[in-house]
């Protein structure tokens, strides 16, 4: 019997994940950064201090991006093995949770070697704020705070909506996301121009980053950390974050490790002083494996998760 479009899915899923665990991102050629120089390209042009600009940007570039998925999913529907390959291969492309662990290990070496100007140059591969002036801790903090962070947004975030929505869900989410980050950080240029797109990305990241948080709990042990403590400090500190959904992914994981996150930040011109999650100690550089550990675990969960529900469906 020839197999069902949600089983080709479900191996597609899989693959990629297995592609991403041994390959980490694509080195030529990246999709996603095609998309980011269309969406810059487009931005020239359609650029308004306005909020109906941004959305109508964000319009074109999510929709025409879904329209492709939607075009691919009904142009393999029956045809299950070129299905697989490519929702592997748009699996593959919209992952990045093997490229966040090795980035956040370069961090790791570069701190235990002492090598503080070789850290700083590492940051912006992790986080946005200003790694000029910053010691070792701050930097393990940042480090620690964007894997966590990051496990989502890299990683159980496409595999949550890979599992809905198959190939649509994996490229219209890594399309709302890569949006996010272009234009909707807070800014001038930006305030009212990425708003649609900070809102979009709140709203399909809600259901991963509270995913993530419960797959952190539930695989903590696995490195030596609490469930129950990730638990208790995900629900206790979450909401207390600007970020209606990083807040639930930085708290579990301090929770489980028994850190405490949160503090002042530094973004160019902008200072945030973020609030305190987890009441342990601060991290420390031997912390960053262990976050990296309990990632790598998080998102092996969620690609499991999200293949059984693909196979589950009816």
């Amino acid at each position: 019997m020839r197999p069902s479009p949600d089983a080709a899915t479900a191996l597609g899923l899989a693959l990629g994940a297995l592609a991403d665990l041994a390959l980490a991102d694509p080195r030529r050629g990246h999709p996603v950064a095609g998309f980011g120089r269309a969406a810059a390209a487009l931005e020239r042009r359609t650029w308004r201090d306005s909020r109906a600009a941004g959305a109508g940007h964000w319009a074109v570039l999510v929709g025409s991006t879904t329209a492709l998925g939607v075009a691919a999913d009904r142009a393999t529907r029956s045809r299950p093995v070129l299905r697989t390959a490519v929702t592997a291969a748009a699996t593959w492309a919209v992952l990045g949770g093997t490229s966040l662990g090795r980035v956040a290990v370069r961090m790791h070496d570069a701190l235990a070697a002492g090598d503080l100007p070789a850290a700083r140059a590492t940051l912006p591969a992790l986080a946005g704020r200003d790694p000029q002036g910053l010691g070792e801790a701050e930097l393990a903090r940042a480090t620690v705070e964007s894997v966590a962070e990051n496990t989502s947004d890299a990683a159980v975030a496409p595999l949550v909506w890979g599992a809905v929505a198959g190939l649509p869900g994996l490229l219209a989410y890594r399309a709302v996301n890569t949006l996010d980050a272009m234009v909707g950080h807070r800014s001038p240029r930006y305030a009212r121009f990425g708003w649609a797109a900070a809102r979009a990305d709140d709203v399909a990241n809600w259901l991963p980053a509270r995913s993530t948080a419960a797959l952190t709990a539930a695989c903590a042990p696995l490195v030596g950390g609490s469930s129950a403590g990730a638990w208790r400090v995900w629900h206790r500190d979450g909401a207390a974050h600007p970020s209606p959904n990083s807040g639930r992914c930085e708290a579990s994981l301090a929770g489980a490790l028994g850190l405490r996150l949160g503090g002042r930040n530094v973004y160019g011109s902008r200072v945030e002083e973020r609030p305190a999650l987890g009441d342990g100690r601060p991290p420390a550089t031997a912390d960053v494996p262990r976050a990296v550990a309990l990632s790598r675990a998080v998102w092996a969960a969620a690609a499991a998760a999200a293949v059984l529900a693909r196979l589950l469906r009816r």
